[in-house]
């Protein structure tokens, strides 16, 4: 689907030089990075479009906060090549066409968090008004708190407002929602959508895949240095096998159901039992005529199982990129 941004982004694209729908938002190729004799990524090629929701995803030590420190200029590659809206990311970073939401640091804790606004806006040369983005990122309400006094989801909103103080055309977030309570998680979210739906691109590396499923166009998924997966989160899910089968089931030996045909795991949660298996149907015929289960469900895999799948062995990474 063609995304289109709004008529004053698009001006501000334009005066800074960067065509957004003629240039990718981001473009790796072929990126290595190593700290010494230790490789942190290992030939990432990816390519990011105007306007596209991305999740990027993967275990600790993966290479996600190495890969988004490449794209913010923190960081140069060993091997290969960054780009960000054409062009080297100090660039896009210095005129103000990137910005971050990262997990923590670099907010005083005796301003206020109008004054800390203020005060980083004075950082730019055309920033967004101050009130403005106080009111996009949800703390207008607490514009004269100290930011010692607020909580750490309510420090990570005020991060966002200092990202969009230069109304950046690519807005890159490091666990954004850490420290947030559920209510703020949804209202960050919409805001993020909001955004998006005015043609921001948006690249964000979460351990909530719920926050994944339910808000990115893309998944990006990486491991050990490499991406294993990348399309919708419904194309990560296909690429594992499988369904579950879960049912109210106590007086049963696991090893009996381990022994079916097609049956890839099992799993207890309290007094239900959940089977992974290439065959549900064959494992729920056996629940329901030689076993007491009750309540039986049979689910499709979840992206949390895909991502574990997907992860899990450094040999053998699945999708179409290795």
């Amino acid at each position: 689907m063609e995304q289109t941004l709004p008529v004053a982004t698009a001006a501000a694209a334009s005066d800074r030089g960067a065509g957004p729908e003629a240039v990718p938002a981001a473009l790796l190729r072929d990126v290595h990075k190593s700290f010494g004799a230790v490789p942190a990524v290992r030939g990432i090629d990816l390519r990011i479009e105007p306007g596209e929701v991305v999740a990027f995803l993967g275990p600790n030590g993966a290479g996600k906060t190495t890969t988004i420190d490449l794209l913010l200029g923190l960081s140069r590659p060993t091997r290969g090549s960054v780009e960000v809206l054409g062009r080297d990311p100090h660039e896009a970073v210095r005129r103000g066409e990137v910005a971050a939401v990262m997990q923590s640091g670099g907010l005083l804790k005796d301003l206020t968090v109008a004054e800390t606004v203020e005060l980083t806006a004075a950082l730019f040369s055309d920033p967004r008004p101050v009130q403005e983005v106080l009111r996009r990122a949800g703390i207008a309400d607490i514009a004269g708190r100290r930011v010692g006094k607020c909580s750490g989801g309510q420090q990570q909103r005020l991060r966002f407002a200092l990202s969009l103080l230069p109304d950046p055309l690519l807005l890159i977030l490091d666990e954004p929602t850490t420290g947030m309570d559920v209510e703020g998680r949804r209202d960050f979210w919409s805001a993020i959508r909001t955004d998006a739906a005015r043609g921001r691109t948006v690249l964000f590396a979460t351990h909530y895949l719920d926050e994944a499923d339910a808000y990115a166009d893309r998944v990006v998924v990486v491991s050990h240095g490499r991406v294993v997966a990348d399309g919708s989160a419904a194309e990560v899910r296909g690429l594992v096998s499988g369904r579950v089968v879960s049912a109210a089931l106590a007086q049963i030996h696991d090893g009996e159901l381990a022994a079916l045909p097609g049956v890839e795991g099992v799993e207890r949660r309290g007094e239900r039992v959940l089977v992974r298996s290439t065959d549900s149907d064959a494992v729920a015929r056996y629940l329901l005529g030689s076993t007491p289960a009750r309540d039986v469900e049979i689910t499709s895999t979840g992206l949390e199982d895909a991502f574990l799948a997907l992860t899990g062995d450094p040999a053998q990474p699945l999708g179409s990129h290795e």
